[in-house]
C-alpha cells in the first residue's frame, strides 16, 4: 500500500508536464483510459481470472450496484483531483484531497457496519480537518484557490467511496484483480466521452504520450494492483491512512521539482496533516471489516 501511495504522490507532478493547454479533465480521462484498460486486461487475462470476473458480476444486485457506484467514484476522483491541483497547486491540492479522505472513509465505513470511532481516530481526524482548514484560510496570500480546495475535498469523498467499496468486495472473497479490473474498466468507459469530446491532440505529442504512459501504467495500473493486494488484510480506514504517504511525496515533488512555494501558514497546515498521520499510524488498527457486503 505504501508503494502504491508513493506512486500516486507523483501523479500531480507528472500531470504538470503535459503539453500546455491540456485540460485537467482530459488528463484524468487519459490516465484512466489507459490504466483502466490495463487493469481490465489483467482481470481477464486467464480463464481462471475470467471466471472470477463472471462470479463477481453474478454476485447479485447489491454487488453490481456497489461496482457501479465505485466506478463512478473513480471517474469523479480523476476529474476533481486533476482540476484541483491545476487550480491550487500540486502540494496543496494533494494534501487536501488525501488528508480529507480518512474523515470520509471513517464515516462511510462506520455507516457500512465498521468499527466504532475511538479517541485516537477522532483526534487524528480533527487534526486533518484543521490542517485543511488552515490551508483554506491562508487563501490568496499563497495562491490557494478556494474552489480548488473544494474540488480537492470532493476528490477525497470520491476516494473514500471507492476505498470502502473495494475493501468490502475484496475482503468478501473476491480477487483484487477482478475488483480493480471492473472498477477501473468501468471508469474508463464512463470517462471515454470526456476524452473524445475534448481536444485530444496533445496525446499525439511525445510529451503527451510520455505523461499518459506514466500516469496510466505506474500511477494507475501498478499502484492500484498493489493497493488492492493490501486490501486483502487491511481495513479501509487503515488503508486510507496509509494513503496519507501520498501528499508527503506530492509535497516534496511540488517543492523540489516544480519550485512551488509555501507560506508559514501552509507549512502549519501541512504539519497538522502530518500530525494526523503520525497519530493514526501510532494507534491500534481498527478491526477488519465484515467479509461480505452489508444487507
Amino acid at each position: 500500500m505504501l508503494l502504491g501511495a508513493a506512486a500516486w504522490g507523483s501523479t500531480g507532478t507528472a500531470a504538470h508536464f503535459a503539453p500546455a493547454g491540456t485540460s485537467s479533465a482530459s488528463i484524468g480521462a487519459a490516465r484512466i483510459a489507459l490504466g483502466g484498460l490495463l487493469l481490465l486486461g489483467f482481470a481477464v487475462s486467464t480463464p481462471e481470472r475470467r471466471r472470477d470476473v463472471r462470479r463477481l458480476l453474478a454476485g447479485g444486485g447489491l454487488t453490481r450496484t456497489a461496482l457501479v457506484l465505485a466506478a463512478v467514484a473513480v471517474g469523479g476522483y480523476q476529474l476533481c483531483f486533476f482540476t484541483a491541483v491545476r487550480m491550487t497547486g500540486v502540494a496543496i491540492g494533494t494534501v487536501v484531497a488525501i488528508g480529507s479522505a480518512p474523515v470520509f472513509t471513517g464515516a462511510l465505513s462506520r455507516l457500512a457496519g465498521g468499527p466504532r470511532f475511538d479517541v485516537r481516530w477522532m483526534a487524528a481526524t480533527a487534526a486533518a480537518v484543521a490542517g485543511c482548514a488552515v490551508l483554506v484560510a491562508s487563501g490568496r496570500a499563497s495562491g490557494v484557490s478556494v474552489g480548488g480546495v473544494g474540488l480537492a475535498l470532493a476528490a477525497g469523498f470520491c476516494y473514500a467511496i471507492y476505498a470502502v467499496t473495494a475493501s468490502r468486495l475484496i475482503t468478501g472473497g473476491n480477487p483484487e484483480g477482478a475488483v480493480m479490473g471492473l472498477l477501473f474498466g468501468g471508469a474508463a468507459v464512463l470517462l471515454a466521452p470526456v476524452l473524445a469530446t475534448g481536444s485530444a491532440g496533445w496525446l499525439l505529442t511525445g510529451r503527451g504520450l510520455a505523461v499518459t504512459a506514466y500516469l496510466g501504467i505506474v500511477t494507475t495500473g501498478l499502484a492500484y494492483l498493489l493497493y488492492g493486494r493490501g486490501l486483502r488484510t487491511v481495513s479501509a480506514p487503515v488503508a486510507v491512512t496509509l494513503g496519507l504517504a501520498e501528499p508527503v511525496i506530492a509535497a516534496i515533488l511540488g517543492l523540489v521539482v516544480l519550485g512551488e512555494r509555501l507560506t508559514v501558514t501552509d507549512v502549519a497546515g501541512l504539519a497538522l496533516v502530518g500530525l494526523a498521520l503520525a497519530t493514526l499510524v501510532g494507534g491500534r488498527a481498527p478491526a477488519a471489516p465484515p467479509r461480505s457486503l452489508p444487507g
